[in-house]
């Protein structure tokens, strides 16, 4: 940041908005670029008024206007930090944009820098074009690790007493943290356990992830093994994962972008996102797409740049985008149901996902591939295009076997290859529900499931692949061609593997 800031200031560039909560490590760069550049550097606040901060005189001023004629006062090459004056733009008072324009223009030639810092507040229009947003970016373990040490000292604890892997740890379950978040995580740390431990500091982030409300990170307990089926799919996660090492990197393999999930509802797509994060042994973010929009004017591109922010921060990781087609249905609208937003959210999300760079494994999953635009279907912006149909036969008792055995029974005793026939065309969140139909009549009877409740259950259900047919139908037919099946069929001994062709 502090490089950023001297090229703008030496290239004359009059008005700057330095976005970020982290008001303290924000204001060490601008002086670090004050210092470097041989310019004094001013602060202004609604509290503190307007300060030289090389000399610490003061002079109060709580109101904006009176801060933006001291700034125009100031004779030679000067830095002046505006806190939180944003706030103020936000109400729209057209006298003080006409003074703070005026004041950047005589800034512009008298080599006076205005910036302003704190959270993203809209600009109005008449400033949007005067005024050039820098965004900080969240600590990396760089940052990080002398508030480790910080912590550590206070507590009376030799740094050197963590092992090399525990600190790795640490400082990599902060990632995505703010210095003061990382701090308090840290913290929290010593107190509870007497040290510093990941799984603390990594709990932490979770909660302080789920306050901003874009992201999560997700509990994930999900493995390959608890999928039954979509052997292609599984084989081809498990040749990637060692895929985010420097190994990897040393062989000449690219960062892997990730993965468009289409399928079936119901049929193991989600599950299938959070077994990702398992074997590659990252953690699992979820995004809620639907939380991007905002109703002020800008906030939904800010939501979106904070997500990716924060998930860059924290990476290597797997980012869950769960029914993409949702959040994005108006994308193709050209402006005329949201003035635009939805497809300027979704061109900044596809120019991400073209051109990232940092080792975010990106899991979108949906389920009418009707709703996507075709743009976002092509290679390159994702490693795999995959299709998950309604499972065949062997998946299905690959699925009885996994269901069975996950609420306590023996599969055995059920006859799993008996009860994929029986439940044609049933996807694997229908055959769970039977299962669980079959306990409820069995618990209400003082006895153990049997066959004849899962028959019965079976005969009276209706699948969703029957209910809605047509569109199932398309779907299925759209697939052909289009995108890589997850499943695969064995054939005899001596025989090859194929894909199932639908």
């Amino acid at each position: 940041m502090k490089t950023q800031l001297i090229r703008y200031a030496r290239a004359g560039y009059a008005g700057l908005y330095l976005v970020t909560p982290e008001e303290a490590r924000a204001e060490a760069a601008v002086k670090a670029a004050a210092d470097e550049l041989g310019r004094p550097l001013h602060a202004w606040s609604v509290t503190s008024g307007f300060t030289d901060t090389a000399s610490g005189a003061a002079r109060a001023c709580p109101d904006p206007l009176t801060a933006l004629d001291q700034i125009d006062s100031l004779t030679g090459d000067a830095l002046i930090l505006l806190r939180d004056f944003g706030a103020f733009l936000e109400e729209r008072d057209p006298l003080l944009q006409r003074r703070l324009r005026d004041t950047l223009r005589l800034g512009k030639s008298t080599g006076k820098t205005v910036i302003l810092l704190g959270v993203w507040k809209p600009l109005p229009p008449e400033l949007e074009r005067e005024i050039t947003r820098l965004d900080l970016d969240l600590p990396g373990p760089a940052e990080l690790a002398p508030v480790l040490d910080g912590i550590l000292e206070s507590a009376g604890l030799d740094p050197a007493s963590l092992s090399p892997d525990t600190r790795e740890a640490v400082l990599g379950a902060a990632g995505g943290l703010t210095t003061m978040e990382a701090e308090n995580a840290f913290a929290l740390s010593v107190v509870e356990s007497g040290t510093l431990h990941p799984g603390i500091v990594a709990r932490e982030k979770a909660l302080a992830l789920r306050k901003g409300g874009l992201l999560e990170v997700a509990e994930n307990t999900a493995t390959l093994d608890a999928i039954g089926g979509l052997e292609s799919l599984k084989a081809w996660l498990r040749q990637r994962r060692a895929a985010f090492t420097g190994r990897a990197r040393d062989y000449g393999l690219p960062v892997p972008k990730g993965m468009l999930v289409l399928g079936v509802p119901g049929t193991g797509k989600s599950l299938t996102a959070r077994a990702t994060a398992a074997v590659f042994g990252v953690p699992l973010l979820r995004l809620d797409a639907g939380r991007l929009f905002g109703s002020l004017v800008g906030q939904s591109e800010a939501n979106l740049r904070q997500a990716i922010q924060t998930a860059e921060a924290i990476a290597p990781c797997v980012l869950w985008i769960d029914e993409m087609e949702k959040a994005f249905a108006g994308s193709g609208s050209s402006g005329s149901t949201d003035g635009g937003t939805s497809a300027r959210v979704f061109g900044a999300l596809l120019n991400w996902l073209q051109e990232k760079t940092a080792p975010v494994f990106v899991v979108a999953t949906a389920n009418d591939v009707s709703q996507l635009p075709p743009e976002l279907l092509r290679k390159g912006r994702w490693d795999e295009c995959w299709f998950v149909d309604l499972p065949t036969v062997g998946e299905r008792a690959a699925i009885w076997d996994l269901v069975i055995a996950k609420y306590g029974r023996a599969p055995a005793d059920y006859d799993p290859v008996g009860l994929a026939r029986a439940s044609e065309q049933h996807t694997g969140a229908e055959i769970e529900a039977a299962w669980v139909e079959a306990l409820h009549r069995a618990f209400a009877g003082d006895r153990e499931p049997t066959k004849e409740d899962l028959a019965d259950v079976l005969t009276e259900s209706v699948p969703l692949a029957v209910t809605m047919a047509e569109p199932i139908e398309r779907l299925r037919h759209w697939s052909k061609g289009r995108a890589r099946g997850a499943s695969v069929f064995d054939l005899p001994p001596g025989g090859r593997r194929l894909e199932v062709v639908r």
